[in-house]
Formats: structure tokens, C-alpha cells, sequence
């Protein structure tokens, strides 16, 4: 009788949902056998396995000049809401309680990883000019990012206040504006930014694509000079960088996809101290059977994982 009962208010649900607007549902199932650390938080525990189950439902109404969205989350940690969009004509706005990353801040203990904070943004967008502004409700924190596209030239400006910060167990906020520019001519593209901060920053590259190489090269405000080269070719890709004059830190990263095949492996001399996808050296190999994808990954931390899912 339950499942009747259950089945007939699905029913009525979705024949609601699709008088009003559309519906769609997406999802993943996964079982994951390993034990991965983050950031700068080394795994716990032993290798065991562990399995997750997410299904998002989406409902959209487009009956006027006004579309709305929202989205149900529902995973083995329970349900949630997702983010609600409301736009019409250029005007955008998205409400999703402390997941917009726009405003940002890393945790004082943990995994170092930046956590989102900001609770709703409204968005315009005509004439190559766009604005967005994201606020975060609790502390009134707030983020205000300009682009203006005209051609070859780009122009942006971002004027953060994080003075209140994300709250306990982060660091105190900040405010600051940073300005860039770029310009493409040719095979060449030009970026130029700076910051009005306490201890003021810029940024200055030159890139150069020559057929599947892009050459790019660039400096900052400490001096830094780095050189990267990238390469594609068919199913590899190939990148490298080198830092001078401070750190003199280096970056390889390989990529390998051959038909229902993909093999990575990246390194990077700077993160020696990270775990999980931030480690010094991260090896990955994944294959696809139908609907189906195996996943094996590691890490120079004696880390390991293997991961089979399927997402609809």
C-alpha cells in the first residue's frame, strides 16, 4: 500500500511540474575503494570502501517573460536545496546560501581548501558589458566583478570587501580592487592586472600561440619570471612550467584519451606538503564501458583510490 501511495503522489507531482514549466532529473552513483587525503589534511583512517548515491531534480517554469529554476539535491548525506535562479532579459539572480564562490576564504585548521561563502548574486549582461554582484547575508560581504569586452580588448574590474571575513575558524577579511586588461594581436595575447591592496600586487604575461604550442611568459611584483609551454597533438596533451628568481618551482602535466581510454599524470614541485588531487605527484587512469567509468588514481603520499560510477 505504501508503494502505491508513493507512486501515485510521484504522480502528481510531476504531472504538477509539467503543467507549470519543465522538469529534468540528473544523478551519479559511485563505489569508491581507497582513502584520499585533501588539501593540506592527510588521509585518516585505513583503505575501506565507500559509496555515494546523488540525484538532482530540476524544475523550470517558462510560461512569461520571467523564467525561474530550482533544484532538489538529494545524496546519501540527506536532502538539500540548490541554487534558485530567477532572470528576465539581461537581469540574472541566483540565491544558493553560502555556495557561491565568489566569496571565498580558506579555513584557519583544515584542509586549506577555500570555502564558498556568499548567499545570492544578481547578474547583467548586454552590449559586451557584464556586472555581477554576490553578497553574503550573514556578514554583508561582498564582491562586485565589471568585464567589458570590446573586440580585442578586454577590460575588468573587481572590488572585493571581505572585511568580516567568513566567520570562526577563518582568517580576518580584507578589502581590495583589482584591475586587468587584455589585448589580442595576431598570434599574441597581452594581460595585464594590479591590485590597490595594502601590500599591492600586479601581473603581466605574454602569450604566443604557434600552431598546437602556446609559449607564455610572465612576471609579477616579486620579480617571479615563470615560463610555461603547452602542446596539444591529437590524444595528448603536454604542458610545463618553470618559476625563477624566488621558488624556482615546476609544473609537468601529461594527458593521454584514446577512444574509451584516458591516462594523466601531473607534478608539481610546489605542493610537496599536500595530499588527495593537490599532492606533488598525481598519477590517474580511467576507462569507460557503456554508462560505466573505472577510475584509478595516486599519489606520491602513498595514497590510492579506485572508483567505479555511472551518471545519468
Amino acid at each position: 500500500m505504501k508503494k502505491v501511495l508513493l507512486t501515485s503522489t510521484a504522480v502528481a507531482l510531476t504531472a504538477g511540474w509539467v503543467s507549470a514549466g519543465d522538469m529534468s532529473m540528473s544523478g551519479s552513483v559511485s563505489l569508491t575503494y581507497g582513502n584520499f587525503g585533501t588539501g593540506t589534511s592527510s588521509a585518516t583512517g585505513i583503505d575501506d570502501f565507500t559509496s555515494e548515491a546523488d540525484l538532482d531534480i530540476a524544475a523550470t517554469s517558462t510560461g512569461g517573460g520571467i523564467t525561474m529554476t530550482g533544484v532538489l539535491e538529494l545524496s546519501e548525506a540527506g536532502a538539500d536545496a540548490g541554487p534558485v535562479t530567477i532572470s528576465s532579459g539581461a537581469l540574472t539572480f541566483t540565491y544558493d546560501a553560502n555556495d557561491l564562490g565568489a566569496l571565498a576564504m580558506a579555513p584557519t585548521v583544515g584542509d586549506g581548501e577555500d570555502d564558498s561563502y556568499g548567499d545570492y548574486s544578481v547578474a547583467f549582461s548586454a552590449g559586451g558589458i557584464g556586472v555581477v554582484y554576490t553578497k553574503d547575508q550573514e556578514t554583508s560581504d561582498n564582491v562586485v566583478a565589471v568585464s567589458y569586452d570590446a573586440g580585442a580588448l578586454g577590460l575588468t574590474m573587481t572590488a572585493r570587501d571581505e572585511t568580516n571575513g567568513a566567520g570562526t575558524g577563518y582568517a580576518a577579511g580584507s578589502t581590495e580592487t583589482v584591475i586587468g586588461a587584455t589585448y589580442v594581436t595576431g598570434p599574441y595575447t597581452i594581460a595585464l592586472s594590479g591590485n590597490d591592496a595594502a601590500t599591492q600586487a600586479w601581473d603581466a604575461s605574454v602569450a604566443m600561440v604557434s600552431g598546437d604550442t602556446t609559449v607564455t611568459v610572465s612576471s609579477d611584483e616579486n620579480e617571479e619570471m615563470k615560463v610555461a609551454i603547452a602542446y596539444t597533438s591529437g590524444a595528448m596533451s603536454v604542458s610545463a612550467s618553470q618559476e625563477f628568481n624566488n621558488d624556482d618551482e615546476s609544473e609537468v602535466s601529461l594527458s593521454y584519451t584514446e577512444g574509451a581510454l584516458t591516462f594523466g599524470a601531473a607534478y608539481d614541485s610546489g605542493q610537496s606538503g599536500s595530499f588527495g588531487d593537490e599532492a606533488q605527484l598525481v598519477i590517474s587512469a580511467g576507462y569507460t564501458d557503456g554508462d560505466v567509468t573505472i577510475a584509478a588514481k595516486g599519489t606520491n603520499q602513498d595514497e590510492m583510490e579506485v572508483a567505479i560510477s555511472f551518471a545519468f
